[in-house]
């Protein structure tokens, strides 16, 4: 008699995707796809600036072409190099990009003609979701809640100050196009308003190729919770899965500093009606892949649409950690036309899990700005379970 061991390798292996994967990134997101595609039996390709060379993401990736120098416009975000790369190495597949830019749409256009397959959500989604003033107004069709604001262009300041004195003081200036907490102002008057407008279009302008800014209510004192989505909505499955929430209500400079999965401050039901609502935009934007959807959460549980990233985030492995989904693996998956193995009933918490960035700052300037010498030594608590 043959005596079967079976492993947990066995789920990465038991179906057919891609022989080749090109990962249009570089850094933890790139190591992350890598360590799935070694699991599933995909071999990888890497593209990097020259300076990068001897990044770990090359070192880990089965094959790895240089597509330009360190300037990212001429290397990550130089499409041209990256689609040769692509007729080169014969990849099949296409994950991830390092930004959200406008290339994207050409590139996955060209990808579409050349028959590889992208391994995320189509163009319409991306495009619908990077906008905040496009992706407002679908939230709203979609009957999801939204904070109260000004859903069109604001044209000058005169017509900023005359929305912020509609929708009542404190109002957020926030630029269209915008993330990082760039081209965004708190305005408590007209003349913080007039100001306020100034500095975010400009910065929007230089940030991002785009001044556009849209005007909401400020909410004092909120909580920054997201809701991971997994959804095939593209084919004839159908699947919709919500995969519990992350907080990340502790920030520096409006970017995320902790993130904890679950939130100590929602209960069952709050969770519950968060999940339904981004799975209703997930489906209002035919999205088809694994992403993000952003709330604000205020102290009475009322709750807000943000915004929504079309991609994976640094921290999804804190998600995964609470329900032992492979999102990288589910990714690839639904790219290839599976439908999603689990039901939200077989969707767990099981446990706590937190993520910090760690930031390299000066310690005699009170933390204030970031250190751009050498990081000379750097030691993980690795002994530590789990980490």
């Amino acid at each position: 008699k043959k005596i079967v061991f079976c492993s947990s390798q066995d789920s990465y292996c038991s179906f057919q995707t891609f022989e080749k994967l090109l990962i249009a990134n570089r850094g933890e997101i790139a190591c992350r796809v890598i360590k799935t595609c070694k699991k599933m039996g995909i071999k990888t390709v890497a593209i990097h600036s020259d300076i990068d060379a001897n990044a770990v993401h090359v070192k880990m990736a089965d094959e790895a072409v240089c597509v330009g120098p360190a300037p990212t416009s001429k290397s990550y975000l130089n499409m041209d190099a990256i689609m040769e790369v692509i007729k080169k190495t014969r990849a099949q597949a296409v994950t991830d990009f390092p930004f959200q830019s406008p290339e994207i749409t050409f590139l996955l256009s060209l990808q579409e003609s050349e028959g590889v397959t992208f391994i995320g959500p189509d163009t319409h989604a991306i495009h619908a979701m990077g906008d905040k003033i496009e992706s407002k107004l679908l939230a709203k069709n979609a009957k999801v809640n939204t904070i109260p604001g000004f859903d069109g262009v604001v044209k000058d300041a005169d017509e900023a100050v005359r929305i912020a004195r509609e929708i009542g003081y404190p109002v957020m200036i926030k630029a269209s196009a915008g993330g990082g907490g760039k081209g965004m102002r708190i305005a408590w008057d007209d003349e913080e308003t007039r100001e306020g407008f100034r500095f975010s279009s400009q910065e929007a302008a230089s940030s991002f190729g785009d001044d556009r800014l849209l005007i909401e209510k400020f909410i004092d004192n909120p909580r920054h919770i997201e809701i991971q989505v997994c959804i095939i909505h593209s084919d004839k499955h159908g699947n919709v899965l919500w995969l519990n929430e992350r907080e990340c209500s502790i920030q520096r400079r409006n970017q995320k500093v902790v993130e904890e999965a679950p939130s100590t401050f929602l209960d069952p039901e709050t969770r519950r009606a968060m999940g339904e609502q981004a799975v209703a935009l997930a489906k209002a934007v035919k999205y088809s892949s694994a992403g993000t959807v952003e709330f604000l959460v205020d102290s009475s549980k009322n709750f807000y649409f943000l915004e929504m990233n079309t991609r994976l985030q640094v921290e999804h492995p804190v998600t995964e950690c609470i329900t032992g989904l492979d999102l990288v693996q589910e990714m690839i998956r639904v790219a290839k036309g599976y439908p999603l193995r689990h039901k939200q009933a077989d969707i767990p918490i099981n446990g706590w899990a937190v993520e910090c960035r760690v930031y390299a700052e000066d310690p005699y300037k009170s933390f204030g700005l970031p250190s751009v010498g050498r990081l000379s030594q750097y030691q993980e608590p690795l002994h530590v379970p789990s980490v």
